[in-house]
């Protein structure tokens, strides 16, 4: 096995590094302040925090006094590196996607000191920030890194490339996407991911799924998690039912082509005004009973979304024609781009919204 990299010195300091190729395992010395920098190489990592007169002279050649480590009057911290080194694409990836950080569980307690059993906190340790949600002591947190080498294996094995990721509420909900399939439709090009989602904060369990969006408007659709048998609780037997998902995302691919069956299909089914007023009744949330025209049943504020939404509908018609397809387009297109005036992507995935979506492109596809 290829002896590790140093580890990069910070100002002032010394990193020194021995490795024992017999058995297998990286050891490193750090200083507090090395410690203290995220590091997510692929290891599983013990810190053992050790100080000079702990340190006796061996086999290993351990011996605080020993100049080559720099750190004779330093406190030491011994990392003992058990794994094999992440490929540099896999941090680059982390670092592009800003989830090159790790999370751990606190115990918690009331103000005066009254320890809360059988719950704990998730912290994010690059940003000391605890999570709102609390969690029962029997959930294990599913590590970036983790996540991000259990798609590396994906992509591997099928070829599919890891795109791009990301993170909303300050890292409690994370996702990675792969770039699988594409269906070029009339001269529109709709390109697909499978995209693996992930939670600090109770919101959702491990979960696969396909996703896709329309080139010419950049509209997104998730095809959701919440339908896929993918899903993982977080738990301390995690890793091994993990291990099972790679022998089964051929079956979110199976549901991205029976997608892409339904979006040509529905691209050759025309609908009338019955169809249009349902599904906006739908997107909505409106009653059925209600006459979107009379605006004394409507109010200002949805008044003012529909406006939006139809002129979102109508241009979507005018590019993809008066069928089915165009009229869901129309719909993704309101979501992605007009819902509101930030980034309509959580609420998309994880949102009201998103449910409604999914529930709209079922429909219609049934009349099909």
């Amino acid at each position: 096995m290829k002896s590790q990299k140093k580890l990069k010195k910070t100002p002032n300091e010394s990193v020194g590094t021995d490795f024992d190729p017999h058995r297998k395992v990286g050891v490193f010395f750090m200083s507090d302040d090395e410690v203290d920098r995220p590091m997510h190489c692929g290891f599983s990592v013990a810190l053992v925090r050790i100080t000079p007169r702990n340190i006796s002279s061996g086999p290993d050649g351990f011996n605080s006094g020993k100049k080559k480590f720099g750190l004779y009057h330093k406190t030491f911290y011994l990392c003992i590196l058990n794994q094999i080194k992440m490929s540099e694409r896999i941090t680059e990836i982390l670092d592009k996607c800003d989830l090159n950080w790790t999370v751990r569980t606190e115990p918690i307690q009331t103000m005066s000191g009254i320890p809360i059993n059988e719950r704990i906190a998730i912290v994010r340790e690059d940003t000391n920030m605890a999570f709102s949600e609390i969690m029962s002591d029997g959930y294990y947190p599913y590590q970036n890194h983790e996540l991000m080498e259990l798609l590396d294996k994906v992509s591997n094995q099928t070829g599919l490339e890891i795109r791009k990721g990301g993170h909303f509420k300050g890292g409690a909900r994370v996702y990675i996407q792969l770039k699988s399939n594409n269906l070029t439709l009339n001269g529109d090009k709709i390109e697909g991911y499978l995209t693996g989602i992930n939670s600090f904060d109770g919101s959702t369990s491990l979960a696969f799924g396909p996703s896709n969006i329309t080139i010419s408007c950049m509209n997104t659709f998730f095809a959701a998690f919440r339908e896929m048998n993918s899903k993982v609780r977080h738990t301390k037997n995690m890793v091994m039912k993990v291990d099972e998902i790679c022998r089964r995302l051929e079956g979110v691919l199976d549901e991205e082509r029976k997608i892409y069956d339904n979006i040509v299909r529905l691209s050759e089914t025309r609908f009338d005004d019955v169809i249009k007023d349902k599904v906006t009744k739908a997107l909505f949330k409106i009653k059925p009973e209600v006459d979107l025209k009379d605006e004394d049943q409507v109010s200002s504020v949805t008044r003012n979304k529909l406006s939006r939404f139809y002129i979102d509908l109508n241009g979507e018609i005018q590019g993809k024609g008066d069928n089915l397809w165009g009229l869901f387009s129309g719909i993704t297109k309101y979501t992605t781009h007009s819902l509101s005036k930030n980034d309509n992507t959580e609420a998309k995935m994880f949102g009201e919204y998103g449910k409604r979506e999914l529930s709209i492109f079922n429909q219609l596809v049934e009349m099909v």
